[in-house]
């Protein structure tokens, strides 16, 4: 299959560029790379268009919310105008489901509102197990740069349980919005407790801007026989240990 990839410099994009290599022929697209999707050149003969690309996190969409509407939603606009005849798979967001609570979820929203019928959305939970992004929450936690901790708690699943997850869907005709995720969440304080050990920090009062509980219901993935091949708690308990051994 030949595939246009965009953001793959990204997280899930590094990844699913590895494992899709000599398995797909693939085009990337990534503003890392010179490629900015709101003006680059679209013209691409693909027979599917996996849209990583765009600008992620909460807090940083709180300080510029105009930036995150033109990376993610005019852009998108773009890749659909762009490519008509062309399944679109795109990278959504838990937090669409409550988009009234910061910008990124807003701009999540809207993409769902605006995508062709025959595309496919994919609302990914709180992903981990990869460097890219190093002032995410289980980066730094693994370094001990936790400064507070609220009483949210995150569905985390593994880069790796994504890119499997993609993989598979590549290979179906499903449309519409869909969860990925482990449909398991965990507490942060019982998280931090692991690395920490036992209430090391007082619980303070959770975020307006953030969903409560991101868990998902992957039940299309599920039908398809996927399921998650990594625990948060211990992948970062053998994380954890293994950085006491180096440091050692």
């Amino acid at each position: 299959m030949k595939i246009l990839l965009t953001g793959d410099f990204g997280m899930i994009g590094t990844r699913l560029k590895e494992f899709w290599t000599n398995k797909h022929d693939l085009e990337f697209l990534d503003i890392q790379n010179g490629k900015d999707l709101r003006h680059c050149d679209l013209n691409y003969e693909v027979d599917l268009v996996l849209h990583l690309a765009g600008k992620s996190g909460v807090r940083k969409s709180l300080e510029d919310m105009n930036s995150y509407w033109r990376h993610n939603v005019e852009t998108f606009q773009r890749l659909i105008e762009a490519f008509p005849n062309t399944r679109i798979i795109y990278a959504s967001s838990s937090t669409a489901k409550e988009p009234f609570r910061n910008p990124y979820a807003y701009t999540k929203y809207v993409m769902e509102s605006i995508a062709p019928k025959n595309s496919l959305g994919l609302r990914f939970t709180t992903v981990y197990g990869s460097d890219k992004r190093e002032q995410m929450f289980i980066p730094k936690l693994l370094r001990k740069e936790i400064e507070y901790i609220n009483n949210h708690r995150r569905d985390f699943i593994h880069v790796d349980d994504v890119v499997s997850a993609i993989d598979l869907l590549t290979q179906t005709n499903l449309c519409g919005v869909i969860d990925v995720g482990t449909g398991t969440s965990n507490s942060i304080k019982d998280l931090v407790d692991i690395v920490y050990g036992k209430n090391s920090f007082q619980i303070q009062e959770c975020d307006w801007h953030e969903r409560i509980d991101n868990i998902a219901s992957p039940k299309e993935l599920e039908d398809l026989g996927w399921s998650p091949k990594h625990n948060i708690k211990s992948w970062l308990t053998k994380a954890k240990k293994e950085s006491n051994i180096n440091n050692s």
